[in-house]
């Protein structure tokens, strides 16, 4: 399985930014899909999910302005960020996984991850 995000650039704060997680080897439709984000000097964090049967997870952080969603035709699983912060800054990454759906904030247990996309917000 492969996976690469893709979307990500400048943007000022409160806009918005698009990024996409393609597949190929795979249909995200067998996994657990999630969205973590590293900050310059943090670790790596929990975004968002999506699950296989359709449901959706969101770190406190990200609720009411991020929303994932699922592309079965296109096979990828999208993150729409609005009203961006200057802390949203970060390399976004995705992962798939089939823990249980209680577990999916946890990195350790996803099995393949795309290499990051850089988002900045600029205040």
């Amino acid at each position: 399985v492969q996976l690469q995000a893709s979307g990500g650039g400048l943007v000022q704060a409160g806009g918005s930014l698009t990024l996409s997680c393609a597949a190929s080897g795979a249909t995200f439709r067998s996994y657990s899909t999630g969205w973590f984000r590293q900050a310059p000097g943090k670790e790596r964090e929990f975004v968002a999910a999506f699950g296989w049967s359709g449901n959706r997870k969101y770190a406190d952080t990200v609720k009411g302005r991020f929303i994932i969603s699922r592309d079965n035709a296109k096979n990828t699983v999208n993150l729409q960020m609005n009203s961006l912060k200057p802390e949203d800054t970060a390399v976004y990454s995705c992962g798939v996984t089939t823990m249980i759906w209680g577990r999916v904030h946890q990195e350790n247990g996803y099995r393949y991850w795309g290499q990051g996309t850089l988002v900045t917000v600029s205040s």
